[in-house]
């Protein structure tokens, strides 16, 4: 597929704060992908940088393969962001929709492109078009700020927490005009939510971010300190229960290591024999189904810690996996990667 987007060496600072270095990402065009990460990750500075609001200081940033620097005023009619908070100007909803295409001198089939975008958020024009930007619940305001911006037709739509603070059938809605948008225009899409399940039913990738950087294209789990450097050389963490989580390699006590859910092994028995350094005992909280993968995201609370397993539908039945369900979790030491 084509890259839509291409980050090379781009650094972003805030006075002498690295908040952002991507040595490289590339966003394929018609895809939708998830952008995941703890807060202060660099996952807003990222969006802006997308959507041409902000430069990098340094790097550069490609466009369909030509570098964006000098026609970020042009491109920015290519990139649509929607924040969190929808801002909705204070006159119809109408108006608030039409708003983008009026700005642009696009008033050809102005009411038709509306109405059009409104129904794909699942808003009737009949009933809503006429309403004040005060008359509408919180989930009808998030869906309206939507179709403002899908009726611009964007080739890159940034959405930012799009389902928080929506009830489940606007989350619905907003998903079918998500997959409506990229199925009837070809927009390529970038989805940052903790909404984790919905996310990933959405997203035919995901993208992790921490501490400014990419750091995997996939969900990780990720366990802070503090760590305790042990005499058999491996670092230890003591988890609020009493148990123990070992891994291999170096840090300090405050280092934030990864761990790929693939690398997470579930067990309804305690296992004996095993290598593995880490036999923990949990209880499953959540089950995801992961689109980008086809394999069910199993999350397993374990002592104060939330630890993913990815596991395919078949074991997931096997083992007659559910919610408040116990299990024990298989992770070899050496399976952990300091970030």
């Amino acid at each position: 597929m084509t890259a839509l987007m291409e980050l090379h060496g781009v650094v972003r600072r805030y006075g002498d704060r690295v908040a952002l270095k991507v040595d490289h990402l590339s966003l394929e065009e018609g895809r939708i992908v998830g952008l995941v990460g703890p807060n202060g990750s660099g996952k807003t500075t990222l969006l802006r940088l997308l959507a041409f609001l902000d430069r990098p200081d340094e790097g550069t940033i490609l466009f369909r393969g030509e570098e964006a620097q000098g026609r970020r005023e042009a491109l920015r009619r290519e990139v649509t962001l929607l924040l969190q908070e929808p801002f909705l100007l204070k006159r119809s909803v109408f108006e608030n929709v039409a708003y983008g295409l009026k700005l642009r001198g696009e008033k050809e089939h102005l009411k038709s492109r509306v109405d059009e975008a409104l129904r794909s958020v699942g808003l009737d024009p009949a009933r809503f078009a006429r309403r004040l930007w005060f008359q509408l619940s919180g989930g009808e305001a998030q869906r309206v700020a939507l179709a403002s911006r899908l009726v611009l037709r964007p080739r890159l739509l940034l959405l930012d927490e799009p389902t928080a603070s929506v009830d489940l059938h606007s989350a619905s809605l907003i998903h079918e005009a998500v997959l409506r948008a990229r199925r009837d225009w070809g927009t390529t899409l970038l989805l940052v939510s903790h909404d984790l399940a919905w996310l990933y039913d959405v997203a035919e990738e995901v993208v992790a971010l921490y501490g400014g950087r990419v750091s995997e294209r996939g969900p990780e789990n990720l366990v802070a300190g503090p760590w305790i450097q042990s005499k058999e050389g491996v670092l230890k963490r003591r988890l609020d229960d009493g148990q123990i989580l070992v891994a291999s390699g170096s840090a300090d006590a405050k280092a934030l290591a990864a761990l790929d859910p693939s690398s997470v092994v579930v067990s309804l028995d305690r296992p004996q024999g095993t290598s593995a350094r880490n036999l923990l005992k949990g209880t499953v909280s959540q089950m995801t189904y992961e689109n980008a993968s086809g394999r069910v995201l199993v999350k397993v609370l374990v002592g104060g810690l939330a630890l993913t397993a990815r596991l395919t539908d078949h074991s997931v039945r096997e083992l007659g996996l559910h919610p408040g369900l116990e299990v024990f979790l298989l992770i070899k030491a050496s399976a952990f990667r300091w970030l």
